[in-house]
């Protein structure tokens, strides 16, 4: 079992990024966490006010593009965990280059710091969206094939296969996890949930995309961290390991349970032209990181998604804060 004291995190000031910071500055009393983030639109410092101040959190602002940056941030790490990415897949749509640069350049760049800096670890944090879209059953396994559908998911497993082939070539230490939707307190508020509880909140209509029947698969973003960071202590060089809630629900479901707990109608909802090549369902198998690591999730849905209700009305000043950053 892997015990890295200096771990350097990219994108820490992102949604999932920031809540393993926490996670780990938390747990590990002896870890140093070196967070190296551009703070683009959807990173903020207001993620990680509460550690700010804790002398075993560093962090540093810096592209991961630029290479003096990267060598710098990751000197002495063990372990390198890589979340920074552009993953707005209706931004990708538009504007595809960004995503290229910063997913799979940005990704090369690191992993050619990786080598010289020689951690015991480097995970790559993808995603579900790398295997396509599945019909009404079956499930997403680590031996899918890649099939994406967007430019963002296109990006990622490029930078997914990137990593790999540094470990057959180089033999980098590479594990790559690929997670279902993430929901939980930080997400910057252009993604369902959050948006969705926002607009509610201000009786503001929830734009739905089609016929809202669209299926995803569902996990808290604790969760998620922790299982990275089983992958980060116990995850085998070369493998790749599928994150998932086990919570499949089509996007009307989320709406409107949202809808009810905020007491609002369902009038709310409008219905929008589909986004293009909007993939269908996804689900996980996560049963490879379950029998190998030991990891489950622990939250319940229902119960996750009303502490994340909860979170958004408490904390509507952070809100305010993210999207209109001074």
């Amino acid at each position: 079992m892997r015990q890295p004291k200096r771990i350097m995190v990219t994108g820490g000031c992102g949604f999932i990024g920031s809540n393993f910071v926490r996670h780990v500055l938390e747990t590990y009393p002896d870890a140093h966490v070196v967070n190296l983030d551009a703070l683009t639109y959807a990173g903020s410092l207001e993620n990680l006010r509460d550690v700010e101040g804790n002398p075993r959190y560093s962090f540093v602002k810096g592209d991961i593009c630029d290479p003096g940056a990267v060598h710098a941030a990751m000197d002495g790490a063990d372990a390198v965990v890589h979340f920074a990415a552009e993953s707005h897949v209706d931004r990708s749509i538009e504007g595809p280059s960004v995503f290229v640069k910063t997913n799979v350049i940005g990704t090369q760049v690191l992993l050619d710091a990786a080598l010289k800096a020689k951690p015991e670890i480097y995970i790559q944090i993808s995603t579900d969206e790398v295997y396509g879209s599945l019909g009404p059953d079956g499930l997403f396994t680590e031996t899918t094939p890649l099939s994406p559908n967007s430019p963002y998911s296109a990006s990622k497993a490029g930078a997914d296969l990137l990593a790999l082939a540094y470990r057959h070539t180089f033999g980098l230490p590479v594990a790559v996890t690929r997670c279902s939707n993430n929901y939980g307190p930080y997400q910057f508020p252009e993604k369902l949930i959050p948006l969705f509880i926002n607009n509610a909140l201000r009786d503001i209509p929830v734009p739905l995309y089609g016929d809202g029947l669209n299926v995803r698969d569902w996990i808290h973003v604790l969760d998620h961290c922790r299982a990275v960071d089983m992958v980060m202590r116990g995850g085998r060089p070369g493998e790749v390991y599928n994150i998932g809630g086990g919570n499949e629900r089509k996007n009307i479901e989320i709406t409107r349970y949202i809808l009810r707990s905020l007491g609002k109608p369902e009038s709310l909802v409008s219905y929008v032209k589909d986004r293009l090549g909007h993939d269908r369902r996804y689900a996980i198998d996560s049963s490879k990181i379950q029998k190998e690591l030991g990891w489950k999730p622990q939250y319940d849905f229902e119960a996750g998604l009303d502490d994340t209700i909860r979170w958004y009305g408490e904390h509507q000043e952070w809100c305010r804060k993210v999207g209109n950053p001074e």
